[in-house]
């Protein structure tokens, strides 16, 4: 499977209990349908496997992989991404977009022009996408939400997003006076 064709659905976080199920946070839309794409591999592309949803633990699914079959097994697993060819995912609708699409593009600010941070990770911790970069000058991440007002602009095939009304924390730093008291 080509590197640069393949999209992450999710990643191994953890075991349950002692016969080889494993905890897994889905990237998928629909957590449950990691296991519809076939076999999945990992990062590198060295192992396969054959993965079946079990059930829930929490927020993270429990997955069976074929073959592994005790805990110390999938205790080795952890951190495993699971990965598949692009072609098996379905075709998006405009304005949608995969993360793996996202992450690495220039940042440019809306009123400059100029290339201010780049994308590092997208994020929803329950209430709505957030996007974070880091900030070239400072080194520092940033997240905004990823909305329409925020994010304008999102050009895939030139490699940059365009972000509007951003005020970085860093920014704000030394420029309040301490008032004794």
């Amino acid at each position: 499977m080509e590197q640069n064709n393949r999209v992450c659905l999710g990643a191994i976080v953890g075991v349950h209990g002692i016969r080889g199920e494993v905890k897994v946070k889905s990237f998928t839309e629909i957590d449950r349908d990691i296991d519809r794409y076939g076999e999945v591999e990992n990062e590198a592309g060295s192992q396969k496997f054959s993965i079946k949803v079990v059930g829930h633990s929490k927020d993270l699914l429990r997955v069976k992989i074929k073959g592994c079959d005790d805990r110390n097994t999938a205790e080795t697993l952890v951190g495993t991404g699971f990965y598949v060819n692009r072609d098996l995912l379905p075709q998006l609708e405009e304005e949608e977009f995969y993360h793996t699409d996202l992450i690495g593009l220039d940042v440019k600010e809306e009123a400059s022009g100029e290339v201010i941070a780049q994308v590092n990770a997208l994020y929803n911790f329950g209430a709505g996408d957030l996007i974070e970069i880091k900030i070239h000058k400072s080194g520092a991440l940033e997240m905004l939400p990823f909305t329409k007002q925020y994010v304008p602009v999102i050009n895939i095939k030139d490699g940059f997003i365009i972000v509007s009304e951003i005020h970085f924390a860093a920014e704000d730093e030394g420029q309040g006076e301490d008032v004794e008291g």
